[in-house]
């Protein structure tokens, strides 16, 4: 059986994931004309290229196989990134999902190291695992990107090994070459101890925010699987 992704939005504390629409387009495209010397092995559209980026992502999202969010930070009301479920994997036998991947992740410099990501991928895991239920989570990143492969790995996500010549190479002047990717992951098992870390880690960063330091607020509660 075919599990169509529809992901529902996603609250947090420093960020709101928020379905991928065209009115993101105009807070994206100033994003992503930010400092962008991090994008070295990631595709990041141009302002120019914005609208047509996020209607080519909503036509693939049509088709049940991606789920693209717009990444908003919660203390200004912008969208600073985008991030995605894509890749599902329904069980062999039965009904429902057996595992995703996230990804198709960029965020505007000065989003980068403010716990936004952190955050991020604590919603995409927990209603992975906790409405989705599923056994296994997929992150991967090319081979070659020391900083993805760092931040994947602060999240929670167990290094797996280097998939060689496996996904096409998002790197200028590669165009229609190969990369080998780095895959991580994390399972239905080790969730409970990696939500832990992780909620500890957007707690550290909520106390940081000056915005946050008096407002008392605190994490989410996990969301109702009603919006599946």
């Amino acid at each position: 059986m075919v599990f169509l992704l529809e992901g529902p939005v996603l609250e947090g504390t420093l960020v709101r994931l928020e379905p991928l629409a065209h009115r993101h387009v105009p807070d994206l495209s100033v994003a992503a004309e930010e400092d962008r010397s991090s994008y070295g092995f990631t595709w990041v559209p141009r302002a120019a290229e914005m609208g047509e980026y996020v209607a080519a992502r909503l036509a693939v999202a049509a088709s049940g196989q991606l789920a693209p969010y717009a990444q908003v930070d919660r203390a200004t009301g912008r969208a600073v990134g985008v991030t995605a479920y894509c890749g599902p994997r329904p069980w062999p036998v039965g009904e429902g999902l057996c595992a995703v991947e996230v990804g198709y992740t960029w965020l505007a410099a000065s989003a980068q190291g403010t716990g936004v990501n952190t955050e991020a991928k604590y919603l995409l895991f927990r209603h992975a695992f906790e409405t989705w239920k599923v056994a296994r989570l997929d992150l991967e990143t090319d081979a070659r990107n020391a900083r993805s492969r760092a931040a994947v790995e602060r999240v929670g996500a167990r290094f797996e090994g280097v998939l060689r010549n496996w996904s096409r190479s998002r790197v200028a002047g590669e165009e229609g070459l190969l990369r080998d990717s780095a895959l991580f992951s994390v399972t239905a098992a080790e969730w409970p101890r990696r939500r832990a870390a992780l909620e500890a880690a957007v707690a550290r960063r909520t106390a940081r925010r000056p915005e946050h330091r008096h407002s008392g607020s605190a994490l989410p509660p996990a969301e109702s699987p009603a919006p599946c």
